[in-house]
């Protein structure tokens, strides 16, 4: 069973370099962390969320869910990346950055090898074009402005339906996300938003 999210260490930290010096010590671990950090305008230091990030990304490790600690503070998790997780054009520049200055360390180097021989490391390309399949096209045209209104949609939501539609595991969920995503917008509405 899943460990609750309240379950998790917290690493609370006032400077990047602290951040990288658990990783070095800690990023073998299979579990998830809660890292701690100020808020802008807090009365300690506060570690920039790219920062984070990078360091993340050097060490293997990804970001996911940020959260209110209290009126100073803010979490977010920080996990192993799991294998099949697909990265995303930014991650992808973040590693770029951090091999150019030398700071990626080998466990992250073997993460975005790994990524690159199993496909996860361009998955998610034609997404971050903006490409639209050719089920979901088809769909979006046999309804009476939904493709107009699709077109309209921001950029982020655009590319987190598309994300959504071609992580479905099976040929049925995907049907069902592409007739999902064509219905609701030709009713002017977003898919896969959260409620």
């Amino acid at each position: 069973m899943p460990r609750a999210l309240d379950q998790f260490e917290r690493v609370e930290i006032t400077e990047r370099a602290q951040w990288r010096a658990w990783l070095t010590r800690h990023h073998t671990q299979a579990d998830s962390v809660w890292v701690v950090t100020f808020k802008k305008g807090a009365s300690r230091p506060r570690v920039p969320y790219d920062d984070l990030v990078e360091e993340a990304l050097a060490f293997g490790w990804v970001d996911s869910l940020p959260r209110r600690l209290d009126d100073e503070r803010t979490m977010l998790l920080m996990s192993p990346r799991k294998p099949g997780s697909n990265w995303s054009a930014v991650n992808k520049a973040r590693v770029e950055k951090m091999t150019a200055t030398g700071l990626m360390h080998p466990a992250g180097q073997a993460k975005v090898d790994q990524a690159k021989r199993d496909g996860t490391w361009t998955a998610l390309d034609a997404v971050e074009r903006l490409e639209v399949p050719d089920d979901l096209a088809e769909a979006l045209s046999a309804r009476p402005g939904a493709r107009e209104t699709w077109d309209g949609f921001p950029r982020s939501v655009r590319r987190g339906v598309l994300e959504w539609i071609g992580a479905a595991k099976t040929p049925e969920t995907r049907g069902k996300r592409v007739t999902e995503t064509a219905d609701r917008a030709e009713r002017g509405e977003r898919a896969n938003q959260w409620r």
